[in-house]
């Protein structure tokens, strides 16, 4: 199967902080592929910028030595890196001064009319001078959408400025909050399994759900984010955006459309119906967790405090939660989540676990019968499995089995998958902004985690340790053992 393509109307793209990380890793090599795939115009522009002096040819080697790096042999056919790196130009701008800004300008002002796309990828406390800067400098048209990265903030309060900030110069209908999981395939494709097809949307509710659960899991330590990462921690890193927005996806009812508005209309009521939770109940239904040395795929690792270089930090590398939704749809269905950097092993999952049968027919001869597991895979092979019970084929009577049906989008489909970013640009370009948190969205995720982070910081008692390597600590067992429910571990199929 061939993977259908829909070319974009010409646009301008300028990425601030086009010499960092995310440039490197994801939006260079994502705009590659988009290029490869025919789907940019040829007079399409991309327009690096950050405050390092360098020329575009300067830039066009970065860019380069990224593709070769980041892009596997067989997706670089011969000639198309340098027909990319050819497209590219580079303008030095100093994002909290003046300079390099009228360079910008002059760049652009020939095609005053086009879409015009600016990606933020810097760090959050560059968003505000950088929008600023725009509008005073009359960058920002009425073609013009600004794309931000998360942290949006730290908190509600930051949020709300941040928000402020951006919103004094590009309306709400124009800024897309990024979130790159929103891009992924699998995460889509939860839409299409509840809203397209009549098998699972009437079974959507808690009289045939036990619960959820949530795992974003990385076998990584901090790596070169210490800096950002000790400020932030699991709860604000993960949890309030991507786990969060996860959430949103499996309990919202049945959007209207698939308009942007819509969909986040729905996500929206999802956030505003957690149950919050209070001091008394947060002990209960929270664990924080730090991971300590031990060992990975790669061999022997430092704990956190250790690559971190200092041994005060009570920042969380580790968190487990129990959610409650107040509504009739989930009332009474926990969502467990679980997030954590140096565990066992590098998935991210969303398993819907069905309630059990009320009564088994075929007697004790044949086995226990597992509950139905609906299991949704966003990396780091996205797929969908349902697990079944079903008869062990030959003779000798009844004997059950606990087997998956298994789609793998991969082996399915045929095509690359592409990137999250690579959808995610093109929707910016298109002004779709159904994959984009609204800023009412944020905010109201902010309103419910910092009553935690409060709780937490107001509590001295020591982060749960747990050594690198494994599932985290073991109080995150007990938190979903303690109402007879364990965490979900692919049985192999």
């Amino acid at each position: 199967m061939v993977a259908r393509v829909i070319a974009v109307e010409p646009f301008d793209i300028v990425v601030f902080g086009a010499t960092g990380d995310l440039s490197a890793r994801k939006l260079i090599p994502a705009l590659f592929h988009r290029d490869e795939a025919g789907q940019i115009p040829p007079d399409a522009r991309i327009i690096g910028a950050s405050r390092r002096r360098l020329t575009t040819e300067d830039f066009r080697g970065l860019a380069r030595e990224w593709l070769l790096k980041h892009v596997a042999p067989e997706n670089r056919r011969d000639g198309a890196v340098e027909r990319f790196v050819s497209r590219l130009s580079y303008v030095p701008v100093d994002v909290q001064g003046d300079s390099g800004w009228s360079e910008l300008r002059a760049a652009l002002a020939d095609q005053p009319d086009r879409v015009r796309v600016f990606y933020l990828a810097t760090g959050p406390e560059l968003f505000p001078p950088i929008c600023s800067a725009l509008g005073r400098h009359s960058l920002a048209t009425p073609q013009s959408r600004v794309v931000v990265e998360k942290p949006i903030g730290k908190s509600l309060d930051s949020a709300t400025e941040v928000n402020d900030a951006i919103g004094k110069v590009f309306p709400e209908d124009r800024v897309y909050r990024i979130d790159h999981y929103l891009g992924k395939e699998t995460v889509q494709n939860l839409m299409a399994l509840r809203f397209a097809n009549a098998l699972f949307e009437p079974l959507w509710n808690n009289a045939h759900i036990d619960h959820v659960q949530i795992t974003v899991a990385e076998t990584l330590g901090v790596e070169g984010r210490a800096g950002y990462y000790d400020t932030a921690g699991a709860l604000r890193d993960m949890v309030q955006n991507h786990m969060l927005q996860l959430l949103c996806l499996v309990a919202m009812e049945p959007p209207t459309s698939l308009a942007a508005d819509s969909v986040r209309d729905e996500k929206l009521k999802v956030l505003k119906s957690l149950v919050p939770l209070s001091l008394e109940s947060i002990a209960e239904n929270t664990v924080r967790g730090q991971y300590r040395a031990g060992a990975s795929a790669g061999g022997p690792v430092r704990g956190y405090l250790d690559e971190l270089g200092d041994p005060s930090s009570r920042t969380e590398t580790f968190v487990a939660l129990k959610v409650d939704i107040a509504n009739w749809r989930w009332a009474g269905v926990p969502f467990y989540l679980r997030t954590g950097k140096r565990l066992s092993s590098r998935v991210s999952e969303i398993v819907v676990a069905f309630r059990p049968i009320p009564h088994s027919v075929f007697g004790s001869t044949a086995g226990p019968i597992a509950p139905n597991r609906l299991v949704i895979r966003l990396q780091p092979d996205e797929g969908v499995k349902l697990w079944l019970m079903i008869k062990d084929p030959g003779p000798g009577g009844m004997r059950l089995q606990h087997v998956p049906l298994d789609m793998s989008f991969a082996s399915v489909f045929n095509v690359r998958n592409a990137d999250a970013y690579e959808r995610l640009l093109m929707d910016v370009v298109r002004g779709n902004q159904t994959l984009f948190m609204r800023r009412d969205e944020v905010e109201a995720a902010w309103q419910w985690i910092d009553p935690i982070l409060d709780a937490w910081g107001a509590n001295h008692e020591p982060l749960k340790p747990y050594t690198a390597g494994t599932w985290g600590p073991s109080a995150a067992i007990a938190l979903i053992e303690r109402n007879g429910r364990t965490w979900y571990e692919d049985e192999g199929g």
